[in-house]
């Protein structure tokens, strides 16, 4: 039996291991990479190292140097062991050289078939290069045969067919077809070594470079495909740089400043970055930055200022045959309760009085009647009483003809006054309706001889101005009415170009709360169209419907025809105008350079004073007490009213601050606003959400409803006059003589005194005059009559006084005895 049965010689595992290894990516791509790979190094002994040195050369004969309990088989079979294993590294490493070799040589064929393709690939440019050259100058030899055929038509066949001939390519390059099987070839196999879109881009391939560094997009690869073969093609690789003039604004956001130079973003970017600013593409750079950035491109500056954004809104002069007769726009005017909305009630054959809120007109309506003779006429009725006088003044400013109504009972009154001069001021013409002549108390001759004083003489005092009697409820007059405005209309002569982009004025405006902000709009010039885009003040929108002043919707308006308009994106101010644009864009654009035009102004306003005039002004409310409120009403006229109304109330001592208005329902963003300022939300035609009224109850906020602004603004004023410091009044009850003055333990000096007038009362306030001349003012100590304290002494009795802290009393001294009382003062 050997020593070696059943047992394993002793070795190192493992060979070659490769060298190559094949990565799998997304999309089914595929990525070889060279592995290298440590291995533990062996340290072989040198030929005969072991003779002396290693203990296992121990001779197996020498019983003396050999380790206990090992035999002399066992010694043997370990040297041989230990021989095996010798050979067995020293042919490993025999093949470590040996595939060391087969990779270099592999690595070097690799580089060679890399070499040879990038060669045939220039060969093969060259060729194509030269192949085009040929073609260009075979097809100008051609174009020249051709002009010398065209020069001498009677040339031989012969000496026609040289061109022809000549024109053959002496060396035939390779056929297209080929040649694009050979690039998809090449394009196959290249794609392991060049790595283009190979797998994704990590950091540390991005950090490292080289075989896994970032490769080319397919928009570069396309661009440098285009370069060569324009380059090929014998044409300019680099395009023609294409001069822009680029309007600059005061400021601009940098990927629009790219965008209007047709440059890329990021080589903005990168200009902005070598002048030492660190911007993106989204932040906004001031004019100058960006001037030099155009010039640095080569571009051509064209400075524009932010107010040129309104050019596009012009003023265009209509030719004469354009213009088409329009209906005259009419606005009833007069003072409050003179029969305005009845007469134009008794005009319309409608009911629009018991519509409103106390029978007064507190919006302006617009209205469109059609007269006997078929002459459309548009009214328009604005509120008569002093809290609407803006509202009249913009009636007024939209009108052609005026219709002031007078009471014939009641004559001139202020209101009336005021329409009067915003007609003159309007140098608009005015018809002068006297209105009530069915009451028993009418007088028409003094409502005529009363306007005279305004300088408004009628045609019946031998003037100008066409007066006539009517009376809404009877129905009397009205044809004469609207015969004398027929009249007026045809000497105005009232044209306008109906095809054009439209223009109007907003009569009043709302926010309604299933159709959103809502417009009540006057085309005067131009239609209006469903689909149209406007601006309108500090808002814009574009027409998605339109309801005529009878509720049916209309797909256009024409030039005096009033509209409601839905589709806007905020509520407008009455009053503002309306333009038509071409685009959102443009809509948009004027609409936030009004917006922020206004937001300055109102910033200015409040800016605009001196450090010493803001300490005068402190100095000046410091004594003056405030009630703050919060106005929300149905439209903006209505709340416009209502703030001018409230600033009005108060004096030097107290004064209404409206902390905000708006249009609208009451929301729970009012509610808090109220809450912090401890103000009351004063709610006109408007009523607030469920949400807002849980809040207000929350929180304590007092919400008021009204329908009737004389209600509102007199609770208003009752509420400020609670902030009056109630006035102090003195009333005298008695006069007393000093008699005796005697000196009391523990209580002083006492007067004895006789009530000489009046009474005298303990709680009163007291005056010590000597000679006339107050010397003291206080209140009594004490007030005894004999040795008992009482309350109050009768005229003619005598009593004893001693004054609280004041000791200097003489007989003689008169003692003035008064009582003061608080007098609740109001506003006017």
């Amino acid at each position: 039996m050997s020593d070696t049965d059943g047992k394993k010689t002793l070795g190192l595992r493992g060979g070659s291991r490769p060298g190559n290894v094949k990565q799998s990516f997304s999309h089914g791509r595929t990525k070889n990479v060279v592995v290298e790979t440590k291995r533990k190094r062996v340290v072989v002994p040198k030929p005969g190292a072991g003779k002396s040195g290693s203990p296992m050369s121990t001779p197996a004969g020498d019983p003396s140097r050999r380790p206990a309990g090992i035999t002399d088989a066992e010694m043997e079979r370990r040297l041989k062991a230990l021989q095996a294993a010798k050979a067995r590294e020293a042919e490993e490493a025999a093949a470590r050289e040996a595939e060391e070799r087969a990779r270099a040589e592999e690595r070097e064929r690799r580089r060679a078939e890399a070499e040879a393709k990038e060669r045939e690939e220039r060969e093969r440019e060259e060729a194509l290069k030269a192949k085009a050259a040929e073609e260009e100058r075979q097809r100008q030899q051609a174009e020249e045969a051709a002009k010398r055929a065209a020069a001498a038509p009677a040339a031989t066949p012969d000496a026609a067919s040289a061109p022809r001939t000549a024109s053959k390519p002496a060396t035939p390059g390779p056929r297209k077809t080929d040649r694009e099987r050979d690039q998809r070839n090449t394009r196959g196999k290249g794609r392991d070594d060049d790595g283009r879109r190979s797998g994704k881009l990590t950091l540390n391939q991005a950090l490292r470079g080289g075989e896994g560094g970032r490769q080319r997009s397919m928009a570069a690869m396309k661009r440098k495909q285009e370069r060569a073969r324009q380059k090929a093609m014998g044409g300019s690789v680099e395009r023609e740089k294409v001069v822009r003039d680029v309007q600059l604004p005061e400021a601009i956001v940098v990927s629009e400043l790219a965008n209007r130079m047709a440059e890329r973003v990021g080589e903005v970017v990168k200009s902005l970055m070598n002048m030492g600013m660190m911007v993106t593409q989204n932040q906004t750079i001031d004019a100058d930055t960006a001037e030099l950035i155009i010039e640095e491109f080569g571009h051509k500056v064209v400075r524009v200022s932010d107010a040129d954004v309104e050019d596009v809104i012009t003023q265009i002069d209509d030719a004469e045959t354009d213009l088409k007769p329009r209906p005259p726009v009419i606005t009833v005017m007069g003072h409050v309760d003179h029969g305005k909305t009845s007469l134009l009630d008794a005009i319309r054959n409608a009911k629009v009085v018991s519509g409103e809120a106390g029978g007064i007109t507190q919006h302006i309506g617009a209205y469109q009647v059609k007269a006997e003779d078929g002459q459309l006429l548009t009214f328009l009725d604005t509120p008569g009483h002093a809290a609407f006088t803006s509202m009249r003044s913009r009636g007024a400013q939209v009108t052609d003809i005026v219709v002031l109504v007078v009471a014939a009972d009641d004559a001139v009154m202020p209101q009336t006054i005021e329409a009067i001069n915003h007609a003159k001021a309007a140098e608009v013409p005015m018809i002068v309706a006297i209105n009530k002549i069915d009451r028993p108390d009418a007088n028409p001759d003094k409502v005529r001889t009363d306007l005279l004083q305004h300088e408004v003489i009628v045609e019946k005092m031998s003037g100008e101005v066409q007066d006539v009697e009517v009376s809404a409820i009877n129905g009397t007059g009205l044809d004469q009415l609207l015969e004398a405005i027929s009249l007026q209309a045809e000497i105005l002569e009232l044209k306008a170009n109906p095809n054009r982009a439209a223009q109007g004025a907003v009569i009043e405006a709302q926010l309604d709360v299933g159709r959103g902000p809502v417009a009540t709009v006057l085309v005067q010039n131009g239609t209006l169209r469903q689909g149209d885009i406007f601006v309108v003040g500090e808002q814009w929108g574009k027409v998605r419907a339109m309801e005529n002043d009878k509720g049916k919707r209309v797909k256009e308006a024409g030039p005096s025809v009033p509209v409601e308009v839905l589709g806007l994106n905020g509520t407008p101010e009455a009053g503002d105008v309306l333009n038509v644009v071409d685009t959102e864009a443009q809509a948009r654009e004027i609409a936030d350079y009004r917006a922020n035009l206004a937001k300055e102004k109102r910033a200015a306003a409040g800016a605009a004073t001196t450090l010493e005039q803001l300490m005068a002004n402190a100095k000046a409310d410091e004594n003056v007490s405030e009630l703050p409120i919060l106005v929300k009403a149905d439209v903006q006229g209505s709340a416009e009213a209502i703030v001018q109304a409230m600033e009005k109330i108060g004096n030097e001592e107290v004064r209404v601050r409206v902390l905000h208005s708006g249009v609208g329902a009451i929301t729970e963003t009012d509610v808090g606003l109220a809450e912090a300022s401890n103000a009351p939300i004063m709610g006109f035609n408007v009523r607030a959400n469920a949400s807002a009224r849980n809040t207000a109850n929350q929180k304590g906020v007092e919400i008021r409803y009204y329908s009737v602004i004389y209600d509102l603004v007199d609770d208003v004023k009752a509420a400020a006059s609670g902030l009056l410091s109630a006035e102090i009044r003195e009333k005298f009850i008695g006069y007393a003589e000093i008699k005796e003055v005697f000196k009391v333990t523990g209580v002083g000096k006492v007067a004895g005194c006789l009530v000489t007038e009046g009474v005298a009362r303990r709680s009163a306030g007291v005056r010590l005059l000597r000679d006339n001349v107050v010397i003291h003012e206080g209140t009594l100590k004490t007030l005894k009559r004999f040795k008992d304290e009482v309350s109050e002494v009768q005229s003619g009795q005598e009593c004893g006084m001693a004054f609280e802290n004041y000791d200097d009393i003489r007989p003689a001294d008169v003692i003035e005895i008064f009582e003061r009382e608080e007098v609740t003062r109001s506003l006017d």
